[in-house]
């Protein structure tokens, strides 16, 4: 079968767009306020950007419906402060995270989840202490699309990462970030998620050392 987007012309139940691309990260994102409120929420539309430097990129979607759309606290927050914190989601974490997508702006996401806040070291919003990697990111933009809806526009935020934080009890021996122990939670289309339970390797033939050593991340000597 084939559809055209802007027609939405698919015949489906359940719109299949979200569900063609996945598993997509979940952004568990914490942010604070002018004010000085801590918010977490968790966000789909997210990736890395680049490796040198660190970027990452999150998208938003007006909250609400077509008559009473609203942007996110989230969103708002990093755009006041100029700051975030991306928090990995494990798969033991699965239950807390959704409890964080609750819709109520009075809600104390930490304190309904039974979350524990700590500290970060350059910027002022906080981390999930239970979250076993964490990204210190500095807002550096928002790229706002047209959306197709009435709902307005679609805020893509883009941030520098400052400080990396890994769990010591999540490193493999050799140095290495244990996936199949954090189990990373994924999302799919409809109200469908997955997590990370089969690893394997598999090198671009071809490379040399240099280019091996880059791709993979290992770091390279220098003269």
């Amino acid at each position: 079968m084939h559809y055209n987007t802007e027609l939405n012309n698919h015949g489906l139940k359940a719109d299949p767009f979200k569900a063609c691309v996945g598993p997509r990260p979940i952004a568990w994102i914490s942010t604070v306020s002018a004010d000085g409120v801590d918010n977490l929420a968790p966000f789909s539309q997210f990736n890395n950007l680049s490796y040198n430097p660190p970027m990452v990129m999150v998208a938003f979607q007006p909250g609400g419906s077509e008559e009473e759309a609203f942007r996110k606290d989230t969103l708002n927050n990093i755009e006041e402060t100029g700051c975030f914190v991306y928090n990995m989601v494990p798969y033991a974490l699965k239950d807390q995270m959704n409890i964080t997508a609750i819709p109520k702006h009075d809600l104390d996401e930490w304190a309904a989840a039974g979350l524990t806040k700590a500290d970060s070291i350059q910027i002022p919003a906080k981390r999930v202490a239970e979250s076993p990697i964490q990204f210190e990111c500095k807002y550096l933009q928002t790229i706002h699309f047209p959306s197709s809806s009435k709902k307005g526009v679609i805020d893509m935020v883009i941030a520098k990462v400052v400080e990396v934080h890994i769990a010591d009890d999540v490193l493999t021996p050799e140095g290495k970030i244990d996936f199949l122990k954090i189990k990373p939670l994924g999302r799919m289309g409809y109200w469908d998620y997955t997590y990370v339970n089969d690893v394997f390797s598999m090198a671009i033939p071809g490379l040399t050392a240099v280019q091996m050593a880059g791709m993979g991340g290992d770091r390279i000597k220098k003269d």
